[in-house]
């Protein structure tokens, strides 16, 4: 291990020291409300922050190692976890049935419109044009149709009765498409996700510290992340009673701490030249926030017996399909630039400009 090595998880450990002290301001701040209230959260939130950058950086260790398309894939399912987990308790404390669907809608709109546009205009106005493997970006967006048709434009035909049945039925079909994916993007066609100098990047910290470690790092930053979130929970939601903020806040905010480190990962491959790792983390993490996130939250919901809205209202039906054209124009041809950037760009201001005026 190298040495420093500790000092080098700081925000682990004042994450850690951030829960005894979270509980314990937790009702003196509900009580008091005001900058008491606002500043508890914000550093709740600094502290979440912080263990999902330390859980993108060991994932990021381990992909090095590893390689494409092994790299992108730990990365993007750490990121995943750490949704699922912070959801999962925004769920059980707000009993909101419509927070998983604006989350994986916001995550999509994010992931595909925000990391994906602002990395071709960063790499398009530094290298011209970038190139990656078409075949990644043909197979992530058909699975991505599939997924969000099953998940999310489906459930919005299926009456109550029928609802238990369906969702069961979700879960299964996700879970078969995610294993089959997972083994064909590891296994069978490997090379669909590599492109050239993405297999040789340089593994600056490769030694010195076990896979295990990092490994452990990850699972415990994960769970101090769960934990963290029942505070934040109960304080978002103090903030924003008797608000006119937009009622997906939450969900966007979930969106957001998940996306974070992938967003910065993205960037600086983007910066690199490295398009490739880019579009597997844009496209590879959408299609993993719909095939992982949607199925344990639809399982918790057959489990309590309390059906989640999965169904997708007009205006998400709308983005959502905006969104996929302009992936497949954009992404039809193996190459990408500043001015196919934009066009995301756009789309995720859009986003953003809907949500604050509420009507996502």
């Amino acid at each position: 291990m190298k040495p420093g090595y500790l000092r080098s998880e700081w925000p682990v450990w004042l994450a850690l020291g951030m829960i005894p002290a979270g509980f314990a301001l937790e009702h003196a701040a509900l009580h008091t409300g005001g900058l008491l209230l606002g500043g508890l959260f914000a550093l709740v939130l600094a502290a979440i922050l912080g263990l999902a950058f330390r859980i993108a950086h060991h994932a990021e260790v381990l992909a090095l190692r590893l390689g494409e398309p092994y790299g992108t894939l730990i990365l993007t399912i750490a990121a995943v976890s750490v949704e699922v987990v912070i959801l999962a308790v925004l769920l059980f404390d707000s009993h909101s049935p419509a927070l998983a669907r604006d989350t994986v809608f916001s995550a999509v709109m994010i992931d595909i419109n925000g990391i994906l546009g602002i990395a071709a205009i960063i790499g398009g106005l530094k290298h011209g044009v970038q190139k990656y493997n078409l075949h990644s970006a043909s197979a992530y967006i058909a699975m991505l149709l599939v997924a969000l048709g099953v998940g999310m434009f489906l459930p919005d035909f299926v009456p109550d009765a029928a609802w238990p049945t369906y969702s069961a039925f979700s879960v299964g079909i996700m879970a078969i498409l995610y294993i089959a994916f997972l083994r064909l993007q590891t296994v069978e066609h490997r090379r669909f996700f590599e492109y050239g100098h993405n297999l040789e990047e340089e593994v600056h910290d490769a030694h010195g510290s076990p896979n295990l470690l990092h490994i452990g790092m990850i699972i415990g930053a994960v769970i101090a992340v769960g934990v963290l979130s029942e505070v934040l929970s109960v304080l978002l939601d103090a903030l924003l009673t008797g608000t006119s903020a937009p009622k997906t806040i939450p969900a966007v905010l979930v969106a957001l701490i998940s996306a974070s480190p992938e967003v910065l990962t993205a960037l600086k491959a983007a910066r690199d030249d490295r398009l490739q790792t880019t579009v597997n983390i844009a496209l590879g993490a959408s299609l993993s926030t719909v095939l992982l996130t949607l199925p344990v939250i639809e399982a918790i919901a057959l489990f309590t017996g309390e059906r989640i809205i999965m169904a997708i209202t007009p205006a998400q039906a709308g983005m959502l399909i905006v969104t996929l054209l302009a992936a497949m124009n954009n992404l039809h041809d193996g190459e990408t630039n500043a001015i196919e950037g934009m066009s995301h760009l756009a789309l995720f201001l859009a986003f953003v400009a809907l949500t604050l005026l509420g009507i996502f």
